[in-house]
């Protein structure tokens, strides 16, 4: 007999990523196309002191059950964190520890979208969390960014006419566009917050991942500033992309209502982050070594970010347009079709795969007309070398 699946997986289908990693075993290819931190730059010896400690220290709490909000020395040392960027009046009571940060995207579906409720993402946004929404039957609609974040006259207009249950914006070198929203434009986001009374949700898993000079403060940060704006602000955080996303440690700051419908959701998901995960965290970032990480991590990931640039400027010309990122992990690119070569993403996604390289297409990243000349490029875990090689191959691809 067919099994009579659930209604609502009409909605969504399988990554377009993960199919595409279907597609590298071939030997030699040079892989543009993860959105991950490179392994390399795990501090391998500082979490395994940190495991260490935590199993020292309190065994029983680091291998037992534990609360559903979190353990409570990690939200504290999640707290001192975020008050370090800005948001100083961010207490361990007002944030919950999740299972990565995507967790977070999964509750706030669960406590907030019916069947055709509305809620604005940026176009394109990360995959993930179109896939998300739409699973609990959101009708999502797509707000239109450049290269400083989200066009905020068009985004109040869209407030307006939808009345979105939320607002789903990655401020801070977003997944794919790289886009850093302006100081400006941030302000604008929280005043329309109050004005519309609408939730924003800040998705910040990038934010530390700056090369140059750090980015505005979060929205979190800023909302002391905007009277009011804090009732109407959900701000995700993630030691994935800075630490190690094996530990899927992550947290979510909300207004009280929110939070505590957010913690007995989690209770039926999965009763708790991994208490071993949290307390190896926490001893982590109690031991002081974040700063250090970050400092290599950025040095590191800026000179890829720099010389993948260079090489796309010279390879391949005038065919492909990019701002070139000021942090995070990607470039996101749009071909020209300029000299009459390939103009269409999927298409050349393919020929290149017969160069021996692979990215990502654009188009899965918009929940609504997409633009198919669209492409990430992700320099995170390729070196220099390979950088250089891999954009060469592309540039061959392209004809």
């Amino acid at each position: 007999m067919p099994l009579h699946l659930a209604q609502r997986l009409q909605n969504v289908e399988t990554s377009a990523i993960r199919e595409l990693f279907k597609l590298l075993g071939k030997p030699g290819i040079i892989s543009f196309a993860g959105g991950f931190p490179d392994s390399a730059m795990f501090d391998v010896d500082g979490i395994r002191e940190a495991a260490n400690q935590a199993l020292a220290n309190e065994p029983g709490a680091a291998l037992q059950y534990g609360a559903t909000e979190g353990y409570q020395p990690l939200r504290e040392q999640l707290a001192a964190f975020t008050q370090a960027k800005g948001a100083k009046d961010v207490a361990a009571d007002q944030l919950i520890v999740t299972t990565g940060s995507q967790q977070a995207l999964d509750l706030l579906g669960k406590c907030l979208v019916d069947p055709g409720s509305k809620a604005i993402v940026e176009g394109p946004t990360f995959l993930a969390t179109i896939q998300c929404f739409r699973l609990y039957g959101a009708d999502l609609v797509s707000a239109p960014i450049d290269g400083n974040g989200v066009q905020v006259d068009e985004l109040e207009r869209l407030i307006a006419q939808h009345k979105p249950k939320f607002v789903y914006l990655i401020p801070t070198f977003g997944n794919p566009s790289g886009a850093m929203l302006s100081l400006e434009r941030r302000k604008r986001v929280l005043e329309l917050a109050v004005k519309y009374q609408t939730l924003i949700v800040e998705d910040d898993p990038y934010g530390d991942l700056y090369f140059d000079q750090p980015p505005p403060p979060s929205l979190l940060a800023l909302s002391s500033e905007v009277p009011g704006s804090r009732d109407w602000l959900v701000h995700c955080g993630s030691l994935s992309k800075v630490l190690s996303p094996g530990l899927r440690v992550g947290w979510m700051v909300a207004p009280p209502e929110l939070l505590a419908t957010a913690v007995m959701c989690k209770q039926f998901s999965d009763a708790h982050t991994s208490t071993f995960a949290q307390a190896t965290a926490a001893q982590y970032l109690a031991a002081g070594r974040m700063p250090a990480t970050l400092a290599r991590v950025r040095q590191v990931y800026g000179a890829r970010a720099q010389t993948m640039g260079d090489a796309l400027r010279s390879d391949l010309g005038d065919a492909i347009e990019f701002v070139q990122p000021q942090g995070g992990l990607f470039v996101w690119a749009r071909l020209t079709g300029a000299g009459g070569k390939v103009s269409d993403g999927n298409a050349f996604a393919k020929k290149a795969i017969e160069q021996g390289v692979a990215f990502v297409p654009g188009a899965p990243f918009y929940c609504a007309n997409p633009d198919v000349s669209t492409l990430r490029l992700s320099f995170a875990t390729a070196d220099e070398a390979r950088i250089r090689e891999g954009i060469a191959r592309l540039g061959k691809a392209l004809g």
